[in-house]
């Protein structure tokens, strides 16, 4: 019997949290927000780190001009800072049918759980956070707020949250991309159960809209290994076709498949500088984002 959680505290992973709070995760990508935060924000201000520097226009404040500039060249150019924002955060999780498979615990679980944490983490640094199912039809959705009760609000939405049907998350993601008007941080967290090449459209619309974007690829140990030693009826959890099938025969075929799929959606990060992570649901949470805590796309303000 696979552990499905009862209290919405339960997908807040307390171990995950402890190694990661105290070390805000900072997107290297500017961002539009509307309070001051820790990210770098797309428009100029007051900070301690200097950004260019710009010829003076009439109406500019002389308090930012330099002077030895002055003295060396004659000409008048205003020092330009970084300014730093908050951002808004995205989650897209998958509801497709094929989530509930799991052996200790379903994919679906796992990536409320891993939704949960994450959210904790970004609105404790002020960011505004939100939630989207995969399911067009689905009520279960959450704009980007930042104030307290919107971690209650998502933590609730998990609770009723189910996975069912056959759900396209490339096109979620294109969905998620056009309708995020400001600069946005989207998390997506799939099996990817799809063509790559869908996929990784979906991350290159991402790019285009100037998003950021984070993917987290959960699979169950025996997708990943294909360990089945026996002739074994595989059922479709999405539209209920099954196959007899001799596991032993056809394995190298599924793991050389599985490799290129991967691949595939990598190389889609790679050109967009997007972040993958490759997540095995049977690791603990904290296990699972060791990689994330070293993604070159965040950095750590201590």
């Amino acid at each position: 019997m696979k552990p499905t959680m009862r209290k919405a505290g339960d997908y807040i992973d307390q171990k995950a949290i402890s190694k990661l709070v105290g070390t805000p995760q900072v997107s290297t990508q500017a961002m539009m927000g509307t309070i001051s935060g820790y990210h770098r924000s797309s428009h100029k201000g007051s900070s301690v780190e200097f950004a260019e520097y710009r010829e003076y226009s009439p109406g500019d404040d002389l308090k930012r001009l330099d002077w030895r500039v002055l003295g060396r060249t004659e000409r008048f150019y205003l020092k330009e800072f970084e300014a730093d924002t908050n951002l808004q955060c995205h989650f897209l999780l998958d509801s497709s049918a094929s989530m509930n498979f799991g052996n200790q615990i379903s994919k679906f679980e796992y990536g409320k759980k891993l939704v949960g944490t994450l959210s904790y983490l970004f609105l404790q640094q002020g960011d505004a956070v939100g939630m989207d199912l995969s399911s067009i039809n689905s009520s279960i959705t959450s704009s980007a707020k930042r104030n307290p009760a919107q971690m209650n609000t998502i933590l609730q939405a998990l609770l009723q949250a189910k996975a069912e049907g056959d759900q396209s998350i490339s096109s979620s993601i294109h969905r998620l991309a056009q309708s995020s008007r400001k600069r946005s941080l989207i998390i997506v967290i799939s099996d990817f159960f799809e063509e790559a090449d869908d996929i990784k459209q979906g991350i290159h619309h991402c790019r285009d809209r100037k998003h950021q974007l984070l993917l987290f690829h959960l699979l169950d140990k025996q997708e990943e290994n294909f360990n089945f030693t026996r002739p074994t009826r595989f059922i479709d959890l999405e539209n209920g076709n099954s196959l007899i099938s001799d596991p032993q025969s056809v394995r190298d075929e599924y793991l050389d498949k599985l490799k290129s799929h991967i691949y595939t959606i990598e190389q889609g990060c790679l050109e967009t500088q997007s972040s993958y992570h490759k997540l095995s649901t049977h690791l603990t949470l904290s296990d699972g984002l060791k990689p994330f805590a070293t993604d070159p796309n965040f950095s750590r303000k201590k």
